[in-house]
């Protein structure tokens, strides 16, 4: 193994941080301008010709704003939780591929960092040690609202934990394989958000609370915690919680992307290679503004409701959806019959449709004060 190796991995993995940082600015913009429009304002426009300076003006303020740090906190794992947030965020997209490959100088160049075969392993794995970040930054700020901000993101990461570990599951089994260029092939016919639109939901549903998006922010509430588990934090230490959530966005999206919609497949894609970052690029970008659409119009529901969510609506869903999804292929392997794959998203429909109702008798009977 030459040094030419070392050199392109490193090469492509300080491109793809340069990548998630100027994405992760640009998303706050994104996310202004999308929640002005909708609420019928003008948001950030004078940084810059329709504001696009203005996260460069964000990220001046930041660096030189004060830090304070309080006396009484844990000071080591005060100033290490940051870090432990936003490492996860960055590393997680080294097995997302974003294209094929291309020439370049006659060597061949993979877009992607790291062709992992349990690549999908890789990111449930590295995705669990983010919330470590939160829980010890409540922990060390020895503040009792920071301290309920970081049990709060340990309960609802492991009450969504399991959903999302089963929606992948879903993506494995239709793909047959855990690395993560196998299961964008598979999608060369059909994209599995068609053969499994209810698995792909609960993937979008428990990565919203994965990353403590509204309207599960339970986590930050600022009306109940006065912003949770960063409430001590100021200055950089706080623009790394802001980052890592962010970037945590844009990777989650480019994952829902690979495992439901194709990833970077398109038209062209084969015959011009450089398509394909083009094409994740633009799904990444529709399922970023699913993101801020949903903190634009849904409430944030009761944590106790959020739990009882997770565990008695989410859970026993995404075990059918996999009992679902698993049997009809094997039927249609077995039997040679393809009319059986048809039936997954039907049966996993009525299975959506049931939750849905045992959710608005149980809304109904909370109403009634019976329970």
């Amino acid at each position: 193994m030459d040094w030419t190796f070392w050199l392109e991995w490193v090469l492509k993995g300080f491109v793809l941080c340069l990548v998630l940082l100027t994405g992760f600015a640009y998303l706050t913009w994104y996310e202004r301008r999308a929640l002005a429009r909708m609420q019928v304002r003008v948001g950030p426009n004078r940084a810059g010709p329709q504001g696009l300076l203005q996260p460069i003006a964000d990220a001046v303020k930041l660096i030189f704003k004060e830090e304070f740090t309080p006396k009484q906190v844990y000071k080591v794992v005060f100033v290490l939780a940051p870090v432990l947030t936003v490492v996860p965020s960055l590393v997680l997209a080294a097995v997302v591929p974003l294209g094929t490959s291309f020439n370049l100088f006659g060597r061949e160049i993979n877009l992607f960092v790291s062709n992992v075969n349990v690549g999908i392993l890789y990111i449930m794995s590295i995705a669990s040690i983010a919330v470590y970040g939160i829980v010890l930054a409540g922990w060390s700020s020895n503040n009792k609202y920071a301290m309920l901000g970081g049990i709060r993101s340990s309960a609802q990461m492991i009450s969504y934990e399991l959903s999302l570990g089963l929606s992948f599951a879903v993506a494995i089994i239709m793909g047959n394989s855990m690395n993560l260029v196998d299961i964008v092939n598979a999608q060369r016919g059909m994209w599995f958000v068609v053969l499994q639109p209810v698995g792909a939901l609960i993937f979008w549903i428990a990565t919203l609370a994965e990353v403590n998006r509204a309207p599960f922010d339970m986590p930050e509430a600022e009306q109940e915690l006065t912003a949770g588990y960063h409430a001590e934090y100021s200055g950089m230490k706080f623009a790394l919680f802001f980052m890592a959530e962010y970037q945590k966005m844009i990777v989650i999206c480019m994952i829902m992307a690979t495992l439901f919609f194709g990833g970077y497949l398109g038209p062209g894609v084969d015959k011009y290679p450089l398509l394909g970052p083009l094409y994740l690029f633009a799904k990444v970008i529709i399922l970023l503004f699913a993101m801020i659409w949903v903190r634009a119009t849904w409430p944030r529901i009761r944590y106790d409701r959020l739990m009882s969510f997770g565990w008695k609506i989410l859970l026993p869903l995404s075990l059918a959806v996999v009992f679902i999804t698993a049997t009809g292929i094997l039927l249609a392997q077995e039997l040679n019959n393809q009319w059986f794959l048809w039936a997954i998203p039907a049966l996993s429909i009525i299975g959506l449709l049931i939750a849905v109702a045992f959710i608005n008798r149980d809304l109904r009977r909370k109403s009634h004060g019976r329970i």
